[in-house]
């Protein structure tokens, strides 16, 4: 099963942070615009274990509904969100905010599986996934005071 690393050192704490994650608002923030991504689920949405939500979104074109259950709830230390419906056969998400340096260093931990397997992962899935999370860095740095 692949598995996506990434982390980004933010000049403030975890407890700054976190909050900012704990807003299901935020996500529509951090996706880039060319995935049309809108939470579907109303707010207020109380976020703790068990919270799921719901989204939709375009990939490649294609519209497709997703559905997460946050499944582990830390906070200001980490959290899980697991795929429950949408277009993966596997999606663990793991957040992470590790305090580093004055400041945090937040990681993603993600192990997916995706229809077509390998073949789809390295034409498509993972290349996505690097430009999902530039993105998602550009963002954070953005929000918490770092140049890009």
């Amino acid at each position: 099963m692949p598995v996506f690393h990434t982390e980004l050192w933010l000049p403030r704490r975890p407890e700054e942070i976190f909050p900012f994650f704990a807003d299901v608002q935020n996500l529509q923030v951090l996706t880039p615009p060319w995935l049309h991504f809108q939470v579907l689920t109303p707010p207020p949405v109380d976020m703790g274990a068990s919270t799921r939500i719901e989204y939709r979104l375009r990939v490649h074109g294609l519209p497709v509904r997703w559905q997460s259950e946050i499944t582990v709830w830390e906070p200001a230390r980490r959290f899980v969100d697991e795929q429950r419906r949408g277009p993966y056969r596997r999606w663990r998400h793991e957040h992470t905010f590790t305090p580093r340096d004055a400041g945090t260093v937040a990681g993603d931990v993600v192990e997916y599986a995706v229809p077509g397997g390998v073949l789809m992962d390295r034409l498509l899935v993972a290349r996505d996934l690097r430009t999902i999370f530039a993105y998602r860095h550009q963002q954070l740095r953005a929000r918490f005071g770092m140049p890009a």
